[in-house]
């Protein structure tokens, strides 16, 4: 159908249609590449440095070792040229929850990421609150100063931690110099050297979130807190404390993720008694070659990690709708 304008004998052009408008206007406000980079470039790197990987790991767990190239044997298998058959080992699932060894190896894993997330909390709450609270030129030599020890390799810096809890290393000379002990300390190979270890490593990951959160703290809120008679350590649990949480919950689970799954620390500064999941992946991935028993190892570590994660962020989120 056209419409023609007044008068005979003129050409009729189409009416303009307000529909094939609004879809070019809607496909164009859509369709914007560098939209659609920016969104999709963040997909693609979790596809494929996270979900591949996962995928590929979850298939090793469900298989049976073998001594060949690759160490585990196939899920997938071809029977008389006709007929694909398929097996899934759970075995090796069975066997981490129910062998008394790894279920040690989990717990210990836990409560060492637990003690050692309280340690860098309890040093490094304060140091934050100390950096948030000082003056502006002073601010970022504090930082510096915290963010120093990256500029070294991080296994050098635990070595080094041989050198001074060894029985003749720099701790013990020094005790035993101002006549407060009489005989060398036994500090390196145990569980105690792990947690210095880990705190002082893991450290700057607490110091920094919470500093980011308390630098933004109103201090009004402080002085009017004073102003109403409210004594300092009170004003410090009704006000600074609870402001801080979001910084608190993001060091907790920038220190405890990582700490659970250590290896370095505990096997070069632990004992016999420093049983971790770290080295129970390093030795049947490495010593029994079982690559199956590994990778079950570390998908149940995951699960126990992203479970707790996940209940923070929640709560996290209903933290902030209530506020």
């Amino acid at each position: 159908m056209t419409q023609t304008a007044a008068g005979e004998g003129e050409v009729g052009f189409p009416a303009p249609i307000h529909g094939d408008r609004r879809l070019r206007r809607w496909l164009g406000s859509r369709w914007q590449p560098g939209r659609w980079v920016n969104i999709g470039l963040p997909y693609f790197w979790l596809l494929l440095f996270f979900f591949l990987p996962f995928v590929i790991v979850f298939q090793i767990s469900l298989a049976e070792p073998q001594i060949a190239q690759p160490p585990y044997t196939a899920l997938t298998e071809w029977v008389d040229e006709a007929v694909l058959q398929v097996r899934l080992n759970l075995g090796n699932y069975a066997l981490v929850v129910e062998d008394e060894l790894y279920r040690a190896a989990f717990l210990n894993s836990l409560w060492v990421g637990l003690v050692s997330t309280l340690g860098c909390l309890l040093i490094g709450y304060p140091m934050a609150y100390a950096i948030a609270t000082a003056p502006e030129r002073w601010r970022v030599p504090l930082l510096m100063m915290i963010i120093l020890p990256f500029w070294t390799s991080f296994l050098i810096r635990v070595y080094a931690w041989i050198g001074i809890l060894k029985g003749n290393g720099l701790l013990n000379n020094f005790l035993l110099a101002l006549g407060l002990i009489d005989e060398p300390l036994t500090i390196l190979h145990t569980q105690t050297a792990v947690y210095i270890g880990v705190v002082y490593s893991y450290l700057p990951f607490m110091v920094l979130p919470l500093y980011a959160n308390l630098s933004r703290l109103d201090m009004t809120l402080l002085e009017a807190a004073a102003d109403l008679g409210c004594r300092p350590w009170r004003a410090f649990l009704r006000v600074t404390l609870p402001l801080s949480l979001p910084g608190i919950l993001a060091g907790s689970l920038l220190v405890f993720i990582p700490v659970v799954g250590e290896f370095v620390i505990p096997d070069l500064l632990g004992g016999p008694d420093s049983l971790m999941v770290g080295r129970m992946l390093w030795t049947e991935f490495f010593s029994n070659k079982d690559w199956p028993l590994a990778s079950a190892l570390a998908l149940v570590l995951l699960a126990l990690l992203v479970v707790p994660f996940v209940a923070l962020q929640r709560w996290q989120s209903r933290l902030e709708e209530e506020r």
